[in-house]
């Protein structure tokens, strides 16, 4: 028996500061639209889909800064997409900028979540492995304020049955620390939804464009093949107000290879028949986590900060 979801990792091309957000939002639409006409059940968007990448940026007023948010899903700018989804029966996940008031505090996230075909939001996850920096540092070539404009995401990774298959979500660079793939792994993920948002360039060091691009496939081939789980990265792509986007926008099976994968650097759909069954053989033997996993001697892991001495590297 098969249980196969027809998967869409939705990449877009550049959001530039100038545009309007519900210029954006138009553009998401017709993505979702297009999926939909093509047979797809799940259409998965970037991080920070409806807007540019803002952590780039040092916003000193606050009402600017406020503008990149929502504070609702649906709000009135997106509720366009979840009546697309509604009306077509298509499912999606979508990255954004949160702003919740907690005890008359603003508390802010890199947020995403999953629109089921019904149009309802059955999941959120909030960005847990933030990069950057919280003040401009003067040695790098372009600001990463994430740590600036984010709290770290008080969610956990948790998993979600949707699509008769187990779900579960992740943010840009969320997708380099094993331990995001391994906390879902043992939760039974079958699907990994993966936004994000990654330039061309190192903001401290040089590094050469084609290198990030392969640590960007490196990630989610390592990641989908140790948990046996589909993994589906979506991305921005091209210039963004001056800025390079890597795109790389795929689709991994469970065996680690990349089934599917953009060919552009704008807009586009990465479209691949995903059979859930698939994650069942590695996971019932090479991977058979209550087989062969030895906890008794991962306790360095969860160590926080901790640091190898002479001692533990022998």
């Amino acid at each position: 028996m098969s249980r196969i979801i027809k998967a869409a990792a939705a990449q877009m091309g550049p959001v530039q500061r100038s545009q309007d957000k519900t210029e954006v939002v138009a553009t998401i639409d017709c993505l979702l639209n297009d999926a939909a006409d093509k047979g797809c059940d799940l259409v998965v968007l970037p991080e920070l889909a409806l807007t540019t990448f803002f952590p780039r940026w040092l916003v000193e007023d606050e009402a600017e800064l406020d503008a990149y948010y929502e504070t609702a899903m649906p709000g009135d700018v997106t509720r366009p997409l979840f009546e697309t989804a509604r009306r077509r029966q298509v499912s999606f996940y979508l990255g954004y900028a949160e702003l919740i008031v907690e005890a008359g505090r603003k508390r802010r996230f890199n947020t995403s979540i999953i629109v089921d075909r019904n149009g309802d939001v059955i999941a959120k996850y909030r960005k847990i492995h933030l990069p950057g920096h919280a003040e401009p540092d003067p040695r790098r070539q372009f600001h990463q304020f994430e740590k600036r404009y984010f709290e770290v995401g008080d969610l956990g990774f948790p998993v979600w049955d949707h699509l008769d298959g187990r779900f579960g979500m992740c943010l840009c660079n969320d997708r380099r620390w094993p331990e995001t793939f391994r906390v879902m792994g043992l939760q039974g993920v079958e699907m990994v939804l993966l936004g994000y948002n990654t330039p061309t360039k190192n903001s401290i060091r040089y590094e050469n464009e084609e290198l990030r691009r392969f640590h960007n496939r490196l990630c989610m081939q390592a990641a989908a093949y140790q948990n046996s789980t589909f993994v589906i990265g979506a991305a921005k792509a091209g210039v963004e107000d001056g800025h390079g986007l890597i795109g790389g926008s795929a689709i991994v099976h469970p065996d680690g290879r990349v089934i599917a994968e953009a060919k552009t650097d704008g807009d586009e759909l990465v479209i691949a028949e995903c059979d859930l069954d698939d994650c069942v053989f590695n996971r019932e033997t090479i991977f058979n986590f209550s087989a062969h996993r030895r906890t008794e001697h991962y306790a360095l892991i969860t160590d926080h900060g901790a640091t190898p001495t002479k001692e533990t590297m022998t």
